[in-house]
């Protein structure tokens, strides 16, 4: 294979495994925190406002790594900085 191939290849696997690990992490911590915020307000449900504010603060937090690896997928796919490289070289055949 061709060392453009490679990169495409490489920038491909690397996206899916950044986005597939990184969806895991947030998803499994958004489901502790709010059966954990649900066994709290179970407990006291006088508190209910404070409990949600921090809850939503806390999963606003935990989502925010879903979404960098999105972002960093997404410039895997469509705006690699090897691309440039490699195309030059390709350009100036070889």
């Amino acid at each position: 294979m061709e060392s453009l191939t490679w990169v495409a290849v490489s920038s491909i696997l690397s996206a899916g495994i950044c986005i597939g690990i990184g969806a895991i992490g947030p998803a499994l911590g958004e489901g502790r925190a709010l059966a954990q915020a649900l066994a709290a307000l179970a407990q006291q449900p006088d508190e209910a406002n404070t409990i949600t504010r921090t809850l939503f603060v806390g999963l606003a937090m935990v989502e925010s790594t879903a979404i960098y690896c999105f972002v960093v997928s997404m410039i895997l796919i469509f705006a690699n900085p090897f691309w440039r490289f490699f195309l030059a070289r390709v350009g100036e055949g070889g």
